[in-house]
């Protein structure tokens, strides 16, 4: 595995309302394993949506390695020409999969269920509506339609949740700092074995952005200081970690002054249009010197 590089500190700026229509790209994880299944399966597979983030990348190259043919033939659009399992070849030189867990994972469950976060943020009184309700690639999908929402309450998340949003406790955590009263989470253990220390990381960021955080092994706890009252400007560490990169961003949109991280780089991996996804919405962020 490998890094991205020379670290790039960003920086985000107190936003005006956000507005417009986002189109993200599609899931890190499932565009990792639809190029390692259609590698493993025999014939065409056609891959709409794939997210072209450096670590999905670097599995295409991988898979290329092991003896498939994989072609990009526009955004998103990909094909995979597999050999079988049996089919697959030795490489010559070690396979390089960046910072990709998924890409050594192949064997990891899939949970279906993701919607924990938006279950989560409605019950806190996030007005969020889903719309155009249709199904995609067998899979149940909708357009989501989010309204500035500034009186959300602090929520005891039930352990239960953990499963369906696991990735997404760390903008929770964001969410909770702007809220009103005492978020808890738990059943969260696994956070500590990420990419990063989540909890840590994300509560060190916190408090020094004038956030109360209280943590233990397997739960953390936000104060949230209401809407547009968190102090902000402190510079926080990212721990090469994409999602806590882009969560002190967005932790930055909605504080007093401005929030800094030490190395945006990481956000490539996984979301390489977020900086622009975000300034067309209206966000401010730059990148800045240290």
């Amino acid at each position: 595995m490998s890094g991205h590089g020379t670290p790039i500190p960003m920086q985000a700026g107190h936003a005006n309302p956000l507005t417009g229509e986002a189109h993200v790209p599609g899931d890190k994880s499932i565009s990792h394993r639809s190029l390692m299944f259609g590698a493993m399966a025999v014939g065409k597979t056609e891959i709409f949506g794939l997210l072209e983030g450096e670590d999905v990348l670097d599995t295409a190259k991988a898979m290329r390695a092991f003896g498939a043919e994989v072609t990009q033939h526009g955004p998103g659009h990909w094909t995979v020409h597999g050999v079988g399992v049996g089919g697959l070849a030795e490489p010559d030189t070690v396979i390089d999969c960046g910072n990709s867990g998924t890409g050594v994972r192949p064997n990891i469950g899939l949970n279906p269920t993701r919607s924990g976060l938006f279950i989560t943020l409605q019950e806190m009184g996030a007005d969020l509506t889903f719309e155009n309700e249709r199904e995609e690639g067998g899979e149940p999908v909708a357009d989501l339609r989010a309204r500035y929402s500034p009186n959300m309450k602090g929520i005891n998340v039930p352990e239960h949740r953990a499963a369906s949003m696991i990735d997404e406790y760390p903008i929770l955590s964001v969410v909770a700092a702007n809220a009103t009263g005492v978020t808890h989470m738990g059943g969260v253990h696994e956070l500590r074995v990420k990419e990063s220390d989540r909890i840590d990381a994300m509560a060190q960021g916190l408090r020094a952005n004038g956030v109360s955080v209280d943590e233990g092994e397997d739960w953390w706890a936000v104060t949230g200081l209401g809407a547009g009252n968190v102090p902000g400007g402190a510079t926080c560490e990212t721990f090469l970690d994409h999602r806590i990169a882009m969560s002190f961003l967005i932790l930055g949109f909605a504080s007093k002054s401005a929030v800094a991280v030490n190395d945006g780089g990481p956000i490539a991996t996984s979301f390489p249009i977020f900086e622009q996804l975000m300034g067309d919405l209206g966000a401010n962020i730059e990148r800045i010197s240290v």
